[in-house]
């Protein structure tokens, strides 16, 4: 049996055949530029259904296909994968961007690598473009590109191959002083963004695994050296070149700040508030429950900090009646404050107090809470009470006193505020003295030997200076300043 004959060597038919089954695209040219072959899904990346759309050579190409780079760079013939491929240049791995000529929108992106083919290791035969359509992936790292550089939320794309950063967003620029030149390329971990993280072997392993972050707090490193609080998260992503992940920043150095501005605004709160002269009292507001007294209160009332905190008023027994507590918490839950009322509270020791009591609601130690102000007035109370029982005596008997005094003496006698003591002529007391002795304008006018119309007059006058419409206002003014027969 003879030997066969030894297969033929591939022909054009025979790469049309095997391009005809590739999921990629070829554009098969020879040595000058001529365009042989083209498979279906060369052509559908380029939008056509025949060859000949391509061009004949690869100057129609050029012609008929407008070319840019990934970055969106316009290209010169010359940088054409097809006019590289035929200056012997190789390029294994290239993203360009491809539109029907006189169209500015960008219908294709195509990933394209050469190929070149010979039979004896000499000059090329045939020369092959082999074309990926990464027009979807292309097109999500632009979306994904765009929606990172407008996120105000500060962010950085790590890559995971060797956990080295991309890029950095606008906001994370802003947050940490860094440029992007300071940042790119540089290792996440050589760099030491992350202190003070919680677990930081853990949250290392799971950033080196691709895995989700969940949010945490740390301290960022920024670029004058300092650092700033921090919650961060991160996220695999799979829109990049490469397998990477998200980082995500928000920023709680604010925060931080404000907090410790309210924790010495309370502590200067707190320092006030136990120093001040008058009692104070602290209660929160859900319950009425005492969170705080200061030195004074201690001191008036004769309760400890252990005696009275946690504890109500009720169960202190510290006002006189619960009715009266309950009446000025109604006022304070009503208008939000309760100025000047006058209450009495008792001591540990079960002691009176006369007091007036203020209320305001505050916020302290992060609560709704009443701050409560008492006012210890028993002892002017006292004096007042020993000063009007003397003026009291001093006015049974008081013709040897002058009218003003007796107007002051009046005037200090009195429970409630009055007018200031109003000076009447001579005439005017003699006609105010006989009012009080309930005589009429008639009777007065034939005691006084004056005319009705002069009486009136006088008596007109009177009303004015008292401030009084009637008779019988004029009559109790009168009376209360030892006027007439029958004084108060």
């Amino acid at each position: 049996m003879g030997m066969s004959d030894p297969a033929a060597p591939p022909t054009l038919r025979h790469l049309e055949q095997l391009m005809a089954q590739l999921l990629d695209g070829v554009i098969l040219i020879d040595p000058t530029g001529v365009i042989l072959r083209a498979n279906a899904a060369a052509l559908k990346m380029h939008g056509i259904d025949r060859i000949e759309d391509l061009g004949p050579t690869a100057e129609a190409y050029a012609e008929r296909f407008t070319l840019r780079s990934a970055n969106g760079h316009l290209l010169k013939r010359r940088e054409y994968p097809l006019f590289r491929l035929l200056a012997g240049e190789g390029f294994p791995d290239e993203t360009v961007q491809v539109a029907a000529s006189g169209e500015d929108e960008v219908r294709w992106v195509h990933e394209v690598r050469d190929v070149t083919m010979d039979v004896d290791g000499g000059d090329a035969d045939y020369l092959a473009l082999v074309l990926s359509d990464v027009s979807a992936r292309f097109n999500a790292e632009r979306r994904f590109k765009a929606m990172f550089d407008a996120n105000p939320a500060p962010a950085l794309v790590v890559r995971l191959r060797d956990l080295r950063i991309v890029q950095g967003n606008p906001g994370f620029l802003d947050l940490t002083g860094f440029s992007q030149e300071q940042l790119a390329g540089k290792s996440l971990f050589g760099l030491d963004l992350l202190r003070g993280l919680a677990d930081p072997t853990g949250t290392r392993t799971r950033i080196e695994q691709g895995k989700v972050l969940p949010q945490q707090e740390t301290e960022l490193l920024v670029a004058d050296g300092t650092q700033r609080l921090v919650l961060f998260a991160g996220q695999p992503i799979d829109v990049t070149e490469e397998d990477a992940l998200l980082l995500t920043f928000a920023d709680l150095q604010p925060r931080r700040e404000a907090e410790i501005a309210l924790q010495a605004s309370e502590r200067h709160l707190l320092a006030v508030f136990e120093m001040a002269p008058v009692a104070m009292v602290v209660t929160r507001h859900a319950d009425h429950r005492i969170s705080r007294v200061n030195a004074a209160f201690r001191s008036l009332t004769g309760y400890t900090n252990d005696s009275a905190l946690g504890k109500t008023a009720d169960e202190l027994a510290l006002w006189e009646t619960s009715s009266e507590r309950a009446a000025a918490e109604a006022a304070l839950n009503a208008a939000g404050s309760l100025l000047q009322q006058e209450v009495r509270l008792l001591t540990r020791g079960h002691d009176p107090l006369d007091c007036v009591v203020s209320a305001q609601t505050v916020d302290m130690d992060q609560h709704p809470c009443v701050l409560w102000v008492y006012q210890d007035v028993t002892e002017r109370r006292r004096s007042e009470v020993e000063l009007a029982a003397a003026i009291d005596e001093v006015m049974k008997d008081a013709s040897w006193l002058s009218r003003s005094i007796l107007d002051k003496l009046a005037t200090l006698r009195s429970t409630t505020p009055t007018a200031p003591a109003i000076e009447l002529s001579p005439r005017e007391r003699e006609v105010l003295g006989l009012i009080c002795d309930d005589l009429d304008d008639s009777a007065i006018a034939e005691r006084l030997n004056l005319s009705r119309n002069t009486v009136r007059n006088h008596v007109a006058r009177i009303y004015a200076k008292l401030g009084v419409s009637r008779r019988s206002g004029a009559v109790v003014w009168g009376r209360e300043r030892g006027l007439g027969s029958h004084r108060l």
